[in-house]
């Protein structure tokens, strides 16, 4: 029994060992295909990138928001990291049953950790294999997050991590056992049920039970060692070594998503300069060795979990874009594909093939085919990702704030419509209206620029304008960006009005830009359309600082020595996309502003009592947290507080909320295309809000609240909806309870007549 043991234990190492060196190196050749990142991107502040990656492992902050799977992930990834000195304990106890380790045998607190986390790493797999065995008939097709994942892999990994640890159960039973343990001890609290149960055996057979486990333990390790090198494109095993680097690189070295600014585009590592492209420039990614190195160690990383899947508004409602099997389908190709690239082979930007005969010659027929497959296309092309995935996506954010090893799926998504939209010129066809929209009026609806200013027509106080009421914004608090939305959209200019007065009724000093000012840019990025983006973010920041007073160059833009402190140019605006661009992306323009949103503001004066909310407003509400807003900006408070502070009031939280809220459906540029495939993703999240009975369904987004709206009034045309449920922005909620309250004649308390009240 030795014999065999050891033969058979050291056989499978050296072959396990060796299949495992070779597969790091070849992660380390597969990596290398990537492109670079700009300098500094990913390894700056490496001290707090290391804070955040233990922070993010021993908290487990992402796993541990779905419970019980959370717990119980989190013993499992503890047991794999500190249990291996039972390896080694193991080893030793082919020559010698009753070997233990120097120092570390027979000491009181290691055996006490051992019999704990071997007990614990073992309920804890065999909860997830539970729930995952449970997931499937209980939530059949897209209704699990399984669904699409490659289940025989995952339940070979889970089944290999329940037998090394309930082989690390019962050798501690047996070592209790063969040192003659004849009562209950601290150190085998947990096993010592097996060391009675092996009490009485001869110490021949103790010695055979023990050289046969430990082989069970060395040679199931090494099985799974063996198998998950001759598969590097098993996420599911591999994410437990690669997540340590992706957390440690991910974007934000403080530790937040990869939401709020999209990344420049870059070629080779640089931004590309629109002004004068580079002849070798690459823009966008149509092959995927175009994606950077951290893009192929994201897709590596990817552990199969459906956290993404389960709350994506596209596939929630019938879309075929998944982010997991979006990325699925990048890692597998990327892999399949790697012999050809690492051969030579490759396309250069005249199509022509890198690779000499001699070195394609060595390449495999099946990579050699996996070259040959178009990274965007049709199945009838045998695309590596469809089209309508790429256009599906309304980069809410949802999946990279699930993702528990940080996978940046938005930027991925970008980077290919990006090759789409530039170089392709590929993309529904109602986006290419907005795109000239913007191109020639500088707006989506393409109205003249006079028509920014109308809305002040509609209300009776003054709204001082830069450049014709006053000089620069060094005269008032705030500028109120009113956006394209606010100012142009007949449901958004409500909201517009109402924060207009509020403002006014509470003293602060504001001023709106004169309607030279174009849109931000952020349908257009997000479409892809970078070169427009800049074009029309340039424009803004050099007339944003230069209504701030600030000193400009001969090329428009601010000298450093006469640069302004952030904190002296604040905007305020009602639209979180555009809070967005301005705060989180124009800085890569040369516009460093302090932007906040008009519910921070409001929620602000509030709190001072400026803005005092008296007049009852009854009924239920439910509010709805913009994507823009909440998880790419962290706000998700100040709506709630104001919402709190209206008497009258009963707020009603839908199932989705807050982190995990659900999309309106109009980001990503999806405000301007047509919706063409499953149910409208407005009407999902209507249907929830309806589910409540509420009588006001409030948000903070000139785009949620046009979805919202428009979904509500088709509910209520087919009866599924009662006509008095009203779509509202918290501004407009707020107002109507500012107002004075009225007495029972119909009379304002000070006697003038009651203001008409914002619908």
């Amino acid at each position: 029994m030795q014999l065999a043991a050891i033969i058979v234990s050291l056989v499978l190492t050296a072959v396990g060992v060796a299949l495992l060196a070779r597969a790091v190196g070849q992660f380390v050749r597969y990596f290398r295909l990537g492109q670079p990142v700009p300098a500094g991107t990913r390894t700056d502040n490496p001290y707090q990138r290391s804070v955040t990656l233990v922070r993010e492992f021993l908290g487990h902050t992402r796993m541990n928001r779905w419970g019980v799977v959370g717990v119980a992930h989190w013993f499992v990834a503890i047991g794999f990291l500190t249990l291996p000195p039972t390896i080694v304990n193991a080893y030793g106890q082919l020559f010698q049953a009753d070997w233990t380790l120097p120092i570390l045998g027979g000491f009181l607190p290691y055996e006490m950790y051992i019999e704990f986390i071997g007990a614990m790493t073992t309920l804890g797999i065999a909860a997830l294999i539970v729930i995952r065995l449970l997931s499937l008939p209980s939530r059949p097709g897209r209704k699990s997050r399984f669904a699409g994942s490659k289940m025989g892999q995952a339940y070979f990994v889970e089944y290999v991590i329940l037998t090394i640890g309930l082989a690390i159960y019962v050798l501690r039973g047996l070592e209790g056992a063969i040192h003659q343990v004849d009562h209950y001890e601290a150190a085998y609290f947990a096993s010592y049920p097996l060391v009675l149960a092996f009490d009485g055996l001869s110490v021949t057979a103790l010695q055979n039970l023990v050289y046969l486990f430990a082989m069970i333990k060395l040679g199931t390790t090494m099985v799974w060692m063996i198998t998950v090198s001759l598969n590097i494109n098993m996420g599911v095993a591999w994410h437990r070594f690669l997540a340590f680097p992706n957390i440690w690189f991910k974007r934000d070295a403080t530790g937040g998503t990869a939401l709020g600014a999209l990344q420049p585009m870059t070629s080779g590592g640089e931004p590309i300069d629109f002004a004068d492209p580079g002849e070798d420039d690459v823009f966008g990614v149509s092959q995927v060795e175009q994606f950077s190195w951290k893009g192929l160690l994201d897709f590596s990383t990817c552990t199969e979990c459906g956290r993404c899947q389960s709350q994506c508004p596209a596939w929630n409602t019938g879309k075929p874009l998944s982010p997991k099997l979006l990325i699925m389908s990048l890692r597998d190709h990327a892999h399949a594909k790697a012999p050809y690239l690492l051969a030579g082979g490759g396309k250069t930007a005249e199509g022509e093939e890198r690779g000499t005969e001699e070195q394609l010659a060595t390449v495999p027929a099946a990579a050699l085919a996996e070259a040959e497959r178009p990274l965007i296309g049709t199945a009838e092309e045998n695309g590596v990702i469809d089209p309508d995935v790429l256009w599906s996506c309304t980069t809410c954010g949802a999946c990279v704030e699930q993702c528990p090893v940080d996978i940046e799926h938005v930027d991925h998504i970008v980077d290919m419509r990006r090759y789409q939209v530039m170089i392709e010129s590929s993309f529904p066809s109602e986006a290419g209206t907005m795109l000239k929209n913007l191109e020639k009026k500088g707006n989506p609806w393409g109205l003249a620029k006079k028509q920014r200013l109308e809305w002040l027509k509609e209300v009776d106080f003054e709204v001082p304008v830069v450049g014709r009421d006053i000089e620069d914004l060094t005269e008032v608090d705030y500028l109120y960006w009113v956006g394209c939305a606010g100012a142009l959209e007949d449901r958004a200019k409500k909201t517009t009005k109402a924060f207009a007065e509020l403002l006014h009724m509470a003293g602060v000093k504001f001023a709106i830009m004169g309607g030279d000012e174009k849109c931000t840019g952020d349908s257009a990025r997000r479409l892809g359309n970078e070169p427009l983006f800049q074009e029309l973010g340039m424009e803004n920041v050099m007339s944003l600082n230069t209504a701030f007073g600030e000193e400009l160059d001969d090329d428009g833009k601010v000298t450093p020595q006469t640069r302004k402190p952030k904190s002296a140019k604040r905007i305020v605006a009602t639209c979180p996309h555009c809070l967005n661009t301005l705060g989180n992306e124009y800085p890569q323009l040369g516009g460093d502003y302090e932007v906040i949103h008009h519910t921070q503001l409001l929620q602000h004066l509030v709190d001072e009592g400026r803005l005092t909310p008296v007049t009852p407003v009854e009924g239920i509400i439910t509010y709805h947290d913009p994507c823009y807003l909440g998880r790419h900006n962290k706000i998700y408070t100040p709506p709630r507080e104001i919402i709190g502070k209206v008497p009258g009031i009963r707020n009603e939280e839908m199932h989705r909320h807050k982190e995990r809220g659900f999309c309106c459906g109009a980001g990503g540029a999806r405000m301007w295309m047509e919706e063409r495939i499953g149910k409208r993703v407005n009407n999902e999240r209507v249907d929830e809000a309806l589910s409540l009975n509420p009588d006001i369904v409030s948000t903070a987004c000139p785009f949620c609240l046009v979805m919202l709206t428009d979904s509500v009034n088709g509910k209520k045309n087919d009866g599924t909806a009662k006509e008095s449920v009203q779509v509202v922005d918290v501004a407009q909620l707020l107002l109507e309870s500012v107002r004075t309250p009225v007495d029972p004649d119909g009379a304002a308390a000070d006697g003038e007549p009651r203001p008409e009240p914002v619908k």
